[in-house]
């Protein structure tokens, strides 16, 4: 996968992006945990998130938010880090002009980016979101989603709490026109230590379901467990 440069609002954005062989293939744009926290492109959950995307034959890329890596800028609580998921996903779009969708996945800090990214671009038509930090950030935003997708959760996170999450899918399973897949991997931490297989098996099962997600991928998720 060839390193890439962006431009991003800030300066530079450092990258990986994977050309799909597919001609016209979607896109998915893969966002890292909180960076005051360690988090970059190259963390375990966002590395086997591009690569099962990659896998479907999306076009794919992941990236270093500002100051993180090789890419410029300081952190910005949020904000300056949704300007470069946008600017990532226009970088993409630039160089895939037919692209018929696009979906987002984030881990953490990368899932409540991706949300609020998907509110801002219709052509984002599904999302995976992994351990969604629901108790410390505000996801009223989501009034109403636009988009169905896939929350995933450790059973045994001790730094986002289950409940919080299930409390956000209770809500949003009141909207209409929207499917919204919840689930939680036994035995997972926040990090999903030793449960990377497992939650990549839920992530290709829930998309085999979801049409126009890429190539299928045959999963048996009572094997990966």
């Amino acid at each position: 996968m060839p390193e890439v440069i962006l431009n991003g609002p800030a300066g530079r954005l450092e990258g990986r992006y994977s050309h799909s062989k597919i001609k016209n293939a979607p896109l998915a744009l893969i966002l890292h945990p909180n960076p005051q926290h360690g988090g970059t492109m190259n963390n375990k959950i966002t590395f086997a998130l591009f690569k099962a995307m990659e896998e479907r034959g999306f076009s794919t890329l992941r990236f270093n938010f500002r100051g993180v890596g090789r890419s410029q800028g300081m952190f910005d609580e949020g904000e300056g880090e949704l300007s470069d998921a946008a600017s990532a996903l226009d970088w993409m779009q630039e160089i895939n002009p037919n692209a018929p969708y696009v979906w987002v996945c984030g881990f953490s800090f990368g899932a409540w980016i991706g949300m609020q990214l998907l509110m801002r671009r219709p052509e984002v038509e599904g999302f995976i979101s992994v351990a969604l930090p629901a108790d410390t950030k505000d996801f009223t935003f989501l009034a109403p989603c636009p988009t169905s997708g896939l929350f995933l959760h450790g059973a045994r996170d001790d730094v986002v709490s289950g409940e919080s999450v299930k409390e956000l899918v209770g809500v949003l399973h009141e909207q209409k026109g929207i499917e919204i897949d919840y689930r939680e991997v036994e035995g997972a931490n926040h990090f999903f230590h030793d449960r990377t297989d497992e939650l990549i098996s839920n992530v290709h099962d829930h998309m085999n379901k979801a049409g126009r997600a890429g190539v299928e991928i045959p999963v048996d998720l009572k094997e990966a467990a």
